[in-house]
């Protein structure tokens, strides 16, 4: 599971036209399921995401995590994660979960956000053609990835 994490002054997602979901401070996570992805990604990303300290104390140092600072979080599932673009002009999606299994561990992701009891977590609609709107705080932007920890350094 991979997500593409931006700290926001805020963001908005629109469907067809109409904004859907919208936050204020706080972090938009853009989710990408691979086919390999287990519950286990989810929970270990989700943690990490709600602990990460990425928000400047009263020194301006990162010290605070989104739940600290009583943050928003907009979950926006992104297939486009997993591309592979090593060969020819067209990316290839053959890494990303099929929609089935990527929706029920993306909306099980959402849902172990939410039950950590912290910051409302607001999402985007899954498979739909969403627009998005932010601010980026910072900037800072950061990719994680369930698959960090097997890695060897």
């Amino acid at each position: 599971m991979r997500i593409l994490l931006q700290r926001v002054d805020h963001a908005s997602v629109s469907v067809g036209g109409d904004t859907i979901s919208a936050i204020g401070a706080g972090l938009c996570a853009f989710v990408g399921v691979g086919k390999e992805d287990t519950e286990e990604d989810g929970a270990y990303l989700a943690d990490k995401l709600l602990n990460l300290r990425i928000f400047p104390d009263e020194n301006g140092k990162f010290d605070r995590s989104v739940t600290d600072i009583r943050g928003e979080i907009l979950v926006i599932s992104q297939f486009t994660l997993h591309a592979d673009t090593r060969k020819g002009r067209r990316p290839s999606f053959t890494d990303a979960a099929g929609p089935d299994e990527a929706e029920t561990l993306y909306l099980d992701f959402v849902d172990k956000l939410r039950g950590a009891g912290g910051p409302t977590v607001r999402t985007g609609t899954f498979q739909a053609y969403m627009k998005v709107s932010l601010v980026n705080d910072g900037p800072v932007t950061l990719l994680l990835d369930s698959a960090e920890p097997r890695r060897k350094r």
